[in-house]
């Protein structure tokens, strides 16, 4: 299929395909000799080519099935010469397609970069809650369940595509070696960034998604009125609902939905085994974050020996190549020994002032051969210096200072619990509603408001976040009358939307979805 891609004539063979493609994408399906010549004009083909050399290439590409030839029987033709030229026309077989989507899709891979989108992994999150709705409601359509099944299915393929290609881009980083270290350290400075956040609220969006998914398939019957199906019935209904909204057309090889339903079912297997594996292994998005977390170390770590490579004017190795040049240099043997001396200074102990225990056994005069021996210290050895016995140093007594931090960490934690009693509220109200704050309570709901808005709003408009703790959740609804709200402090005032807010600590209970939202304004 792809015998087009080597050779001589290669990049014509080429270039006729993506002619050839290119018709196509314009519904002109068969093209006469003069067109294809054309056409050759069109994707950059400017080299000089006679009849014979595209007639053959032409040839070429019929034999290894890419090209169909046929007669054009439906053309008036005046002359002979007009009926050689314009009487056979060309177009792409099956083969021809797919071989030339086949390059397209190499180059494409080639020019391009993989990434981590939390963007996908909400909009995943929103198409399944979606499905959820549409089967759980009557009146919705088979073509809105199809067309949003066809979307949940593009946005996990553009997951999984890029999830592949941007971790192998990421192991070749780990592994390579920049010659300029400053853009390489640049690099991987910006990857460890773009790694952390993504890891931001990725168990979250795992756990919403997972949650989705599961209520899809308990979803059985619910569009028809049946009683309460078993699990899976909801994706069956599913299923069926969207092959009945993509009308598929009919084929002479039969009838297409057993196809198109396994296709559906692969797909449908390959999202659990993203979020919710139904083994219970471990979800991919989880080995994911692992990859991730162990990219995060493996780059500081080399970030780390970058930064200590800069700080040394010279790394050992150059130092033992420049010592082996002088080596070199050396002019005769005692030059090597006194710079062996030099450089290395490993050359007999002398230990001249350390004493005798009983110093009236040896004279100062005696010879250090007739001397008794001295005990020398192996720390002498190892760090140049002797032992001295001292008094142990006094242990701090350090119970006060603990008892303080102790202390302070529970006057926190109590003023943290008092702004957390304060902001809880029982049920979706405004953000006017608060009135005056201390400014310690102000800054919380600050927190917890710039959380919110930096969530995209899910398919009912809330946005929702959670502290770092995990302890409290915060809903934000925009204000449907566009009312503005004034948040009053000690030192000074806060003039913004007049949002719709719901504050719930991890022992309220949470609802699926707030009533009133709207009423509230």
């Amino acid at each position: 299929m792809f015998r087009f891609t080597t050779g001589d004539r290669a990049p014509l063979y080429a270039a006729i395909l993506r002619a050839f493609g290119d018709a196509n994408e314009r519904l002109v399906t068969a093209l006469g000799l003069d067109d294809v010549r054309e056409r050759l004009r069109g994707v950059g083909w400017f080299d000089a080519l006679t009849d014979d050399d595209l007639v053959s290439a032409l040839k070429q590409l019929g034999e290894w099935r890419l090209l169909d030839v046929v007669q054009n029987h439906a053309e008036n033709y005046h002359t002979a010469e007009e009926y050689e030229r314009r009487n056979l026309q060309y177009s792409l077989t099956r083969r021809g397609e797919a071989a030339f989507a086949g390059v397209q899709h190499a180059l494409a891979v080639l020019a391009s970069t993989g990434a981590l989108q939390t963007a996908v992994l909400d909009a995943i999150a929103d198409r399944v809650a979606e499905l959820a709705a549409l089967l759980g409601d009557a009146g919705s359509t088979d073509r809105r369940v199809f067309s949003t099944l066809q979307e949940l299915e593009g946005h996990l393929d553009a997951l999984r595509s890029n999830t592949k290609q941007f971790n192998g881009e990421l192991q070749r980083l780990l592994r390579a070696d920049g010659t300029d270290l400053a853009t390489f350290h640049e690099v991987k400075a910006a990857t460890v960034g773009y790694l952390q956040e993504f890891l931001t609220n990725l168990d979250q969006r795992a756990h919403a998604i997972a949650s989705a998914i599961s209520r899809v398939e308990a979803r059985g019957g619910g569009a028809s009125g049946g009683e309460a199906a078993g699990e899976g019935d909801g994706v069956e209904e599913l299923w069926r609902r969207a092959l009945r909204g993509a009308e598929l057309p009919p084929t002479a090889g039969g009838d297409p939905a057993p196809a198109w339903l396994s296709l559906r079912r692969a797909r449908w297997d390959g999202l659990r085994a993203w979020f919710l594996p139904a083994d219970g292994s471990p979800p991919r998005v989880e080995q994911l974050h692992h990859v991730a977390r162990r990219a995060i170390v493996t780059l500081l770590q080399v970030l780390d020996r970058i930064t200590e490579s800069r700080r040394r004017s010279s790394s050992a190795a150059q130092d033992f190549r420049e010592l082996a040049r002088w080596f070199a240099a050396a002019p005769d043997e005692d030059g090597l020994h006194r710079l062996w001396s030099a450089a290395f200074g490993l050359g007999s102990a002398r230990h001249a002032h350390l004493v005798p225990a009983d110093p009236e056994l040896s004279g100062a005069s005696e010879s250090w051969a007739a001397a008794p021996p001295v005990e020398v210290s192996a720390l002498l050895r190892s760090s140049g210096r002797t032992e001295r016995f001292t008094r142990t140093g006094r242990v701090r007594d350090v119970a006060a200072l603990k008892a303080a931090r102790a202390e302070r960490a529970r006057a926190e934690r109590a003023e943290l619990e008092a702004a957390w009693s304060l902001l809880r509220t029982e049920s979706p109200l405004r953000l006017s509603a608060f009135g005056t704050l201390d400014h310690g309570t102000f800054e919380r709901l600050l927190d917890l408001l710039g959380r919110a808005l930096a969530v995209a709003p899910d398919s009912t408009g809330a946005r929702r976040a959670v502290t770092g703790d995990g302890r409290v959740e915060v809903v934000l609804w925009p204000p449907a009358d566009g009312a503005q709200a004034v948040l009053r402090t000690a030192r000074g005032r806060l003039t913004g939307p007049d949002y719709v807010i719901e504050v719930r600590t991890a022992r309220t209970r949470l609802p699926a979805q707030p009533a009133g939202a709207e009423a509230a304004g």
